[in-house]
């Protein structure tokens, strides 16, 4: 998930990518790096999100290379967009482009499966996504500071874990702003817990008898 704030976006995204009931990695880097002010969120099949980010990064670095000039945001997401429109057929992947820029500040876009792009102030996708719409809907306001907005899409990564069996592991935070990107991450045993969730047992400290 992605939200706006005063002074820029805020980014995050759990770390569990699974295959079926089987769980591939818990640590997975869901936030990939388009520009040096622009990042994307993958969910959906890992390698259709993978490649879409691998060729939009490098179409971004060629065009900044040329024109020596950084892509605005807006422009990033309608590469994103084109590439994810025009293979819709084969493609399953659900993506986020958030970032800032000096023109227009932080922006999020939300391009779901089949191409859509569109500008929003908050934007939720991926399997976890369906069970926190009422969450984002009533906590999120247009005056968040820096520090609101970050607690804002931690705890609604850390609700969508306690309730869809395919996010869990850890989170992780990006924010982006004027200074650049701030990366954050959060270890499962410390995200905030909900709807009765135990925490995991740390491995013990005595010994064992046996017999």
């Amino acid at each position: 998930m992605a939200c706006v704030y005063d002074g820029g976006v805020v980014l995050g995204a759990d770390g569990r990518v699974s295959v079926g009931n089987y769980i591939s990695n818990r640590s997975s880097n869901k936030i990939a790096p388009l520009a040096e002010r622009v990042f994307l969120l993958r969910s959906g099949s890992a390698p259709d999100a993978q490649i879409v980010s691998d060729h939009v990064s490098f179409y971004v670095h060629n065009l900044e290379a040329e024109q020596q000039l950084p892509m605005s945001v807006e422009t990033v997401a309608k590469l994103v967009m084109q590439i994810n429109y025009q293979n819709k057929d084969n493609l399953i992947g659900a993506l986020i482009i958030a970032g800032y820029d000096e023109e227009k500040k932080g922006q999020v876009f939300g391009c779901p499966i089949g191409g859509t792009l569109s500008n929003e102030k908050w934007a939720v996708d991926g399997s976890g996504s369906t069970f926190i719409w009422g969450y984002c809907d009533a906590a999120y306001r247009d005056n968040f500071t820096r520090a609101e907005a970050e607690a804002f899409v931690e705890e609604g990564v850390a609700l969508a874990m306690s309730s869809d069996c395919s996010s869990g592991g850890c989170i992780r935070l990006v924010t982006v702003n004027s200074e650049g990107a701030h990366h954050k991450y959060i270890n499962g045993s410390q995200a905030p817990k909900f709807q009765d969730e135990l925490n995991v047992p740390g491995p013990a400290t005595g010994g064992m008898i046996l017999g």
